[in-house]
C-alpha cells in the first residue's frame, strides 16, 4: 500500500462487525488512528439480525488477538473459552465492550452509511497526483451528508445487506418481489420472535449450505412443538447424495452435528427433500404462495405459506464506483484470491494462506476484507478475516515483509464441492465428493484420513503453512 498520503490522516474502516473492529484494533495496536463507519445503530448490527443463531466454534476462536489485548487492559471479563456463543452473545460480550474502549469508541461513527469513496480532486480516470491524494469518504447519517478524509480505506462492510435471490440465474424470479412479505432471507428466528409466522405452516427452505441446514433444523424444532408444521427443503443445484457425502460432514463438532441431525430428519421424513429444484415463478394468493418450479427436470407445483431463501450473499459494490477496483468477473473477489475460493472448483475450508498480496487492488491504499473479499463465494470464516486484517494493517504500518508472512491453517469443513477438474487433480477439489460413509470433504481427503493422515488440505496444490493453528469460525448466517 502506498504511504505517500498524509500519514497524520486516519485509516477508514467501513463496517463495525467482527472483522472491521479487528482491523480497528490492529490499527490501534500499531499506533494508527482508525475511523470506523457502521451503518447500524450499534456495532455488530448485521450480526444482531441473526443473533438467535449459535455459531459453530467456541469463544476461543471468535476473538481477534489484537482486540483481546486491548480488552484485557480494561475491566472486561473474557467469556468461557469453550462456550458456543450466539450472534447476540458475540455482540454483547465482545464487540460492544470493544467499541466502548476509548481507542475504538472515540473513533466510531454509528448510523453512518458510506455512500461513496473517491480520491480528493480525482475521479476514477485521473492519474496525476492520484497516489498522494487522500481518500474522501462520503457518508450519510441522521443529520445529513458528510465527508471525511483518510490515508487508506479498509472495506469490511460484509455482504449481509445483499442476499441472493431464489432464482438459479442470479435474478429474482417473477413474483419474488411482490411476495416480499411472505419470503425471508437468511435464518429467521422461527422458534422465537418469528414463531407465529411459522408455527403450523407449510414452509419451503431453498438453499444447500449451512444456513439452510440451520433454518431447516430450527423448523424441525418448531415442528416438534407444533406437529402441523410442514418443511420442504429444496436444493437448487446439489443433489441430496452430494449433500450427504460432503456438505453434512464436518471437522467442527457443532457444525457436523447439524449435518447428522439433518440427515436423520431426511431419513425419517421430517424433511421433504426436493432436488435438483429451480423456481420458475411464484404468485401470491392471499396469504399463500404458489410456487411453479422444475424438479429433476419436470414441472412441479407447490403451495406454501412461507419461503426461506438461504442462497448466499453478494457484495455491495455501489459505493466503490470512483475507485480502481479489480475483481474476478465470476466470483467478484480480487483476481489473485478468486482461484483459491471459486466454488466451481472447490469450497473446502482449507484455504491457502492469503493476505495483502492477494487482497490488493489497483487503487493504492484501498483493500476489501472479510466476507466481502470473497465476493459471491461461500464459506467465509471469521478467523480468515482476522488473519486478513493482520496482514493488511501490517502493510499499512510499513512492515511489508511481515505483511506477506501470512499463516493460516484451517481444518477441513466437509463442504468441498465436486466441480470440474482441469489439469492436475490437486488443482481441483481432490477428485470429487467423498463416499457417503466417509467423514471427509472429498476423495483425496478420505484417502488421506484412511491412511492415518489428518487430511489432504484439499482444493489446492499450494502448501499450507504449519504456523499458528487456528480453528475457524463459520457463522450460521452464511450459506
Amino acid at each position: 500500500m502506498s504511504m505517500m498520503v498524509d500519514s497524520n490522516l486516519p485509516v477508514a474502516v467501513i463496517g463495525g462487525g467482527p472483522v472491521g473492529l479487528a482491523a480497528a484494533a490492529r490499527l490501534v495496536s500499531r499506533g494508527i488512528q482508525p475511523l470506523i463507519f457502521e451503518r447500524g445503530a450499534s456495532v455488530g448490527a448485521a450480526m444482531l439480525e441473526w443473533g438467535h443463531v449459535r455459531v459453530f466454534s467456541p469463544w476461543r476462536y471468535n476473538i481477534d488477538a489484537a482486540a483481546r489485548a486491548l480488552l484485557e487492559k480494561s475491566a472486561w471479563s473474557s467469556p468461557s473459552p469453550d462456550a458456543l456463543p450466539t450472534g447476540s452473545d458475540i455482540v454483547r460480550d465482545y464487540l460492544a465492550p470493544l467499541a466502548a474502549l476509548p481507542e475504538i469508541g472515540g473513533n466510531l461513527k454509528l448510523g453512518a452509511t458510506v455512500t461513496a469513496i473517491t480520491r480528493q480532486g480525482h475521479d476514477k480516470v485521473c492519474n496525476d497526483g492520484r497516489e498522494s491524494s487522500p481518500f474522501v469518504i462520503r457518508y450519510q447519517d441522521e443529520s445529513g451528508e458528510h465527508r471525511a478524509l483518510a490515508r487508506s480505506v479498509i472495506d469490511a462492510s460484509g455482504t449481509w445487506t445483499r442476499p441472493n435471490p431464489m432464482g438459479v440465474d442470479g435474478l429474482p424470479v417473477p413474483g419474488e418481489r411482490e411476495a416480499a412479505g411472505l419470503v425471508d432471507y437468511g435464518i429467521p428466528d422461527v422458534v422465537g420472535a418469528r414463531r407465529t409466522d411459522y408455527a403450523g405452516k407449510r414452509v419451503l427452505v431453498i438453499g444447500g449450505g449451512h444456513s439452510a441446514i440451520n433454518a431447516a433444523l430450527a423448523l424441525m424444532e418448531l415442528q416438534g412443538e407444533v406437529p402441523t408444521t410442514e418443511i420442504f427443503w429444496a436444493l437448487r443445484r446439489n443433489s441430496v447424495a452430494k449433500l450427504l457425502g460432503g456438505g453434512l460432514n464436518d471437522q467442527l463438532p457443532e457444525r457436523g452435528a447439524l449435518g447428522l441431525a439433518a440427515k436423520q430428519a431426511m431419513e425419517d421424513g421430517s424433511l421433504k427433500m426436493l432436488a435438483p429444484f429451480a423456481v420458475d415463478r411464484i404468485e401470491t394468493e392471499g396469504k399463500t404462495v404458489a410456487v411453479e418450479a422444475t424438479l429433476a427436470g419436470k414441472a412441479f407445483s407447490l403451495f406454501v405459506d412461507r419461503i426461506i431463501v438461504t442462497t448466499g450473499f453478494r457484495p455491495d459494490l455501489s459505493f466503490l464506483g470512483e475507485l480502481r477496483v479489480a475483481l474476478d468477473p465470476a466470483v467478484e473477489a480480487p483476481p489473485a484470491l478468486a482461484p483459491l475460493i471459486d466454488p466451481n472448483f472447490h469450497s473446502c475450508g482449507t484455504v491457502p494462506p492469503h493476505g495483502i498480496a492477494e487482497l490488493a487492488h489497483p487503487e493504492p491504499g484501498f483493500v476489501i476484507v472479510g466476507s466481502k473479499s470473497y465476493g459471491r463465494a461461500p464459506t467465509f470464516l471469521m478467523a480468515t478475516g482476522y488473519e486478513q486484517v493482520r496482514s493488511v494493517v501490517t502493510e499499512i504500518a510499513g512492515d511489508h515483509v511481515a505483511a506477506r508472512e501470512v499463516h493460516l491453517v484451517l481444518p477441513e469443513t466437509g463442504v468441498c464441492s465436486a466441480g470440474p477438474i482441469t489439469g492436475d487433480e490437486t488443482s481441483g477439489c481432490c477428485g470429487g465428493p467423498a463416499p457417503i460413509e466417509a467423514n471427509a470433504c472429498c476423495v483425496r481427503d478420505a484417502d488421506a484420513k484412511a491412511a492415518g493422515a489428518s487430511g489432504c488440505s484439499c482444493g489446492t496444490s499450494l502448501p499450507v503453512a504449519k504456523a499458528e493453528t487456528r480453528e475457524p469460525t463459520k457463522v450460521g448466517s452464511n450459506a
